[in-house]
């Protein structure tokens, strides 16, 4: 039997947050005589001088439709790297609890362990990235808080079995994190509409690939309301700017767009996908439901040199479990692919 109370770590459950002074006024009209502002403006050319809504709910109001959730579902941060933290320091007592991680898989579930001192225990995706459920149930124990699951994985770009991440979600007590941060490219296989089914559940999303707004860091955690709510206590109150939250707003205005880059983007990858085949040093092509191609070659560490050398970077896997000789080569325009695709000619060519 799932309990939000028993997971969270006690002493944040009487946690009393810190009120900012928008926190006391949401409104937007008034003499603003609250926060210390500068009432004259700011040296730069724009008017940067009132703080942003800390809860960003502007945003909340315009995405919620598009995803199916409600708005008090959603928690906006710094990329998901802010969420990520922010859960492990919700959910996990320093040197007493542990998180599960299916590696390879996204780096920073580790990174944010290790910096709260949490323990980490490591359960390896099958030799075709899919989960070994059997083992992810044996290694959870009752001081086990969270199991990261990345779908479509990195680096493999596979979507991870839906039935099997059900059976985990149902099977277990803890938080079970869903980190879809490449979902538009296979958007059929979202789990945001389990939501109100598993309150154990939470997904993350971002802004930084389909929406092509690396550059600004913002990422999407969708939970059960009581989640966002002790997430909203613990997070920085001015966590998104206010020029950010005004660019996010006019990008949600751009759904088409978006999905007509999503569309180009796929077409790339097949036609690079088919090119990358030809080629007689590419030993295999793993299956890609995101924006990333794993392509195993017979000397990858060559292979990635020569590249490098011709000033283009691709991703050096070969050292990441599963992933020997693997270069995880992300979809670029049809002439960035190209100028790919011909040093690889050329140095197949050469050997």
């Amino acid at each position: 039997m799932f309990s939000l109370n028993t997971l969270v770590r006690p002493h944040l459950l009487s946690l009393t947050p810190y009120s900012s002074a928008r926190d006391e006024y949401s409104g937007k009209e008034g003499v603003f005589l609250d926060a210390n502002e500068n009432p004259l403006g700011s040296a730069s050319a724009g008017r940067y001088n009132r703080y942003p809504d800390p809860y960003q709910w502007a945003i909340k109001e315009k995405l919620a439709p598009l995803k199916g959730v409600r708005p008090q579902q959603i928690l906006l941060g710094n990329g998901s790297d802010e969420p990520i933290d922010l859960l492990v320091r919700l959910f996990c007592e320093p040197k007493e609890d542990h998180i599960l991680i299916l590696p390879p898989t996204y780096g920073m579930y580790e990174v944010s362990a290790n910096i709260q001192n949490v323990g980490i225990k490591k359960v390896p995706l099958t030799a075709d990235f899919q989960l070994d459920v059997p083992a992810v149930l044996n290694s959870v124990d009752n001081h086990t808080k969270i199991i990261w699951l990345c779908s479509p994985n990195n680096p493999s770009g596979n979507v991870l079995n839906r039935a099997d991440i059900i059976r985990i979600v149902e099977a277990t007590s803890c938080i079970v994190v869903v980190d879809e941060a490449y979902i538009d490219f296979a958007p059929e296989s979202t789990l945001l509409s389990e939501l109100d089914r598993y309150p154990n559940l939470v997904v993350l999303q971002t802004f930084s690939k389909a929406w092509g707004l690396a550059g600004l860091r913002v990422g999407m955690c969708f939970a059960s309301e009581e989640i966002i709510a002790l997430l909203n206590k613990i997070k920085s109150p001015y966590n998104l700017s206010s020029s950010t939250q005004a660019i996010l707003a006019e990008a949600l205005n751009g759904v088409e767009k978006k999905n007509e880059m999503v569309r180009d983007i796929l077409r790339n990858r097949e036609r690079l996908r088919e090119t990358l085949l030809t080629l007689p040093n590419v030993e295999t092509i793993f299956p890609s439901d995101s924006n990333q191609l794993l392509v195993k070659f017979t000397d990858s560490a060559a292979v990635f040199h020569y590249l490098l050398e011709n000033k283009v970077i691709v991703r050096d896997r070969s050292k990441v479990m599963h992933c020997e000789n693997c270069l995880r080569i992300s979809i670029g325009t049809e002439e960035e692919d190209r100028r790919l695709t011909d040093l690889l000619a050329a140095f197949a060519a050469k050997a």
